[in-house]
């Protein structure tokens, strides 16, 4: 593979990252909160975009998981790198846009800076929700190439609002199966990667699977690393995830942004991208490209 050739399938792959992330996140929000027993009873198996569910969503209609995402993409975009205060500043106004949903410990966090300038929160032991891991990805495109930025900065971005063991173990590893995927790695490759988490935490291990897909961060990444390695498309991944229910639109997005990276934007269906907002999916294709241009592995550093 040549250098420009490389330099084109991970652009490629990380539109698929982060339009996985809006049709995970879109797919799963309808059915946020019901139990997997619910889902089945009102769809059998959902595979379409509804809309509805407890927040009354169009369909294609995407939430908190893919709008904090843009935050942080936007941000680095703009100030053509990581920074901190950027970032801070882009989640301080989408907060106050009165946003359709907002987790309560990322809105903690995000008025702490807005009261207080605080730009890392306290630890806590009640953080372990998966607010921070939902929008890493921003994280992950523009640092493809260094293991060590990618820690230091996805720990930033994490703090903003969650400060948590679990949460930073969480946000890093996800980079690094992200960074993975980008770069055409394969299942067997991820797979060990997801075991050296694993190993450092075995509170994240999903075999057996608990069945349990809730907003605390360990169920989260339970969930989307069980329906992830049983799949084998990207189709296949989203639906068995969002099937679970629970907190159906991080879940969603999360195994849909990890997808979307190993299997690359053309194994999206056509169906859902089509669904979703048209300037939405091109300012995501556009963000994606700028993020991973940035990165240590594009620059050639």
């Amino acid at each position: 593979m040549t250098t420009s050739s490389g330099h084109r399938e991970i652009i490629s792959r990380a539109r698929g990252a982060f339009l996985g992330l809006a049709v995970g996140d879109a797919l799963g929000a309808p059915v946020e909160f019901m139990t997997r027993g619910e889902i089945k009873d009102k769809y059998g198996v959902l595979k379409e975009m509804v809309g509805g569910g407890w927040l009354r969503l169009k369909p294609g209609q995407v939430t908190d998981d893919t709008e904090m995402s843009l935050c942080l993409a936007r941000a680095t975009v703009k100030a053509k790198g990581w920074d901190l205060q950027a970032a801070a500043e882009h989640l301080a106004g989408w907060l106050k846009s009165k946003p359709i949903d907002v987790g309560d410990t990322c809105r903690r966090g995000i008025r702490n800076y807005m009261l207080r300038g605080m730009l890392e929160t306290p630890p806590n032991e009640w953080d372990g929700g998966n607010g921070a891991a939902m929008r890493t990805l921003p994280i992950a495109l523009c640092t493809v190439g260094n293991d060590l930025l990618l820690e230091r900065l996805t720990i930033e971005q994490a703090h903003l609002t969650h400060n948590h063991p679990y949460s930073d173990a969480a946000s890093v590893y996800l980079g690094r199966l992200l960074h993975l995927a980008l770069t055409g790695r394969s299942m067997l490759q991820l797979r060990r990667e997801a075991d050296r988490l694993i190993s450092k935490h075995p509170s994240f291990a999903f075999d057996p699977y608990k069945g349990l897909a809730t907003g605390y961060v360990v169920d989260t990444m339970q969930t989307v690393f069980h329906c992830f390695f049983r799949a084998r498309s990207f189709e296949g991944c989203v639906i068995e995830t969002v099937n679970q229910g629970g907190d159906a639109d991080t879940t969603g997005a999360i195994a849909g942004a990890f997808a979307g990276a190993y299997y690359g934007e053309e194994g999206i269906p056509a169906r859902w991208r089509k669904k979703l907002a048209k300037e939405l999916v091109a300012e995501i294709s556009y963000l994606a490209e700028q993020l991973v241009r940035l990165s240590p592995r594009l620059q050639g550093m």
